[in-house]
């Protein structure tokens, strides 16, 4: 596979999100959670502009890790290749051993001071739906593709099993981040499995003791081995953002691409049990 066609195949993915997005903001239209209020309107422009950021970057760099993962699968390299699982239980172990390492990427954005920085970026949007997703800094792209591509690399998973976790991936992240009104009991059992919209309202809490906690990208039960979970039932009610973040000129694109250079302590305390090692 040449890069030229990882790159076009990355395309399609995109127009592909793109049109997930497109769908939820009508669902979240339908069945709101909250009433869209001034931070609804306000959140959208930045969060467009840092959006089409990320679909560059994760075109390049998905581009050039399946191309390396393509190499590496024609040399029989990896743990996957070693093991010599069926396709099918191939493919399951290779996303979730993908979704562990995106989630220990998640932990250590929260741990670190240094990786916090980036991942501010994200955790101060005051209000909390679908074009949240990818309000992501251009270096919290590279923390996560360097967890994700060195496990792909590790486990030699295929270029087809790394675009099916990508593929969940990206749409799991729209749902869980969508203004949508879930069923409390139906988000609760779905919870047992997989990361939900409620679920993951309570990662994007003000409270230090929820913020660190529901880091599941797909699946939830990473959250609950490592005890790190929060029932969901907690997410519809919690205050979005972080504190030191809430004036419009802190919200623009500009501010948000330079946030991680700025001073430290401007939403420090998001995450208790961390928040002392956060500069």
């Amino acid at each position: 596979m040449t890069y030229t066609s990882s790159l076009l195949s990355s395309s399609a993915s995109l127009g592909a999100i793109l049109a997930a997005m497109a769908l939820v903001s009508v669902l979240e239209a339908v069945l709101p959670l909250r009433a869209r209020g001034r931070w609804s309107r306000l959140h959208l422009g930045a969060n467009l502009a840092l959006t089409a950021l990320s679909f560059a970057s994760y075109a390049l760099l998905g581009g050039a890790l399946v191309v390396a993962l393509a190499w590496l699968e024609a040399r029989g390299f990896g743990l996957l290749a070693w093991l010599a699982l069926p396709p099918p239980l191939e493919v399951f172990a290779a996303v979730a051993a993908l979704d562990l390492a995106t989630w220990a990427a998640h932990v250590s954005m929260h741990a670190s001071p240094v990786l916090w920085r980036f991942h501010r970026v994200h955790h101060s949007d005051p209000a909390v739906d679908v074009t949240t997703t990818l309000r992501q800094h251009p270096g919290e792209t590279l923390i996560r593709f360097a967890f994700l591509g060195a496990a792909a690399a590790a486990l030699g998973a295929s270029p087809a099993a790394y675009a099916i976790y990508r593929a969940a991936s990206a749409l799991n992240g729209l749902l869980e981040h969508a203004n949508l009104r879930v069923p409390p009991r139906l988000d609760a059992l779905l919870s047992l499995v997989v990361a939900t919209p409620n679920m993951h309202k309570v990662h994007h809490s003000r409270a230090p003791h929820e913020t660190d906690t529901n880091y599941g990208n797909l699946f939830s039960l990473f959250d609950r081995v490592f005890s790190t979970f929060t029932p969901s039932r907690r997410g519809p009610a919690v205050a979005y953002g972080l504190e030191g973040f809430d004036e419009p000129a802190a919200q623009t694109t500009l501010a948000l691409l330079s946030l991680p250079f700025r001073d430290g302590k401007a939403g420090v305390g998001a995450a208790a049990p961390l928040a002392g090692r956060r500069g």
